[in-house]
């Protein structure tokens, strides 16, 4: 019994979603932007299988936390990409199965960068060392250009370390 209910289950989650066969990462390509998670997360539909893209170089208040400015910069990718043929640049896998990415839109916008210079992100230097992300964000704080009106902005990974709490 113990055997057939995780048989069940296996075949419930291996089944029930579409998987591409191919790797995404390392590889340019297109694909319709058809869902906007928060700020930094979107899913796009390639190859008619949906498949989830975490905005690399940036990371975005949180939306599910209520963090200040977490549904500003969801409404921000969203106007950046939302229902658009988009180029993503995918760079590798995170532990979510989330592809990492640069996403160019139909303007021919790096829609990270844009989301920097927006004030709807900050340059997630843990991962990314990429010195234009960094400059960008430095622009924005000086310019108090979105969250960074705010007199004492939080970090998004401190936001999340604080409510793990």
């Amino acid at each position: 019994m113990r055997y057939f209910f995780f048989l069940v289950l296996f075949s419930v989650l291996f089944f029930s979603q579409p998987q591409l066969s191919e790797k995404l990462s390392n590889k340019t390509f297109s694909a319709k932007v058809i869902g906007i998670s928060d700020g930094d997360t979107m899913e796009i539909l390639y190859k008619n299988v949906p498949t989830k893209i975490r905005l690399a170089h940036i990371d975005c208040p949180e939306k599910r936390g209520k963090q200040p400015f977490g549904n500003n910069a969801k409404i921000a990718l969203s106007n950046l990409c939302f229902g658009r043929i988009v180029t993503i640049k995918g760079e590798k896998y995170d532990r979510y199965r989330r592809l990492i990415a640069v996403v160019i839109n139909d303007k021919n916008q790096n829609v990270n960068q844009e989301m920097i210079k927006l004030g709807m992100a900050w340059h997630f230097k843990k991962y990314s060392k990429d010195p234009v992300y960094a400059r960008l964000e430095s622009e924005a704080r000086k310019s108090r250009i979105g969250l960074w009106q705010d007199k004492n902005p939080i970090a998004p990974w401190l936001w999340r370390e604080k409510k793990k709490k």
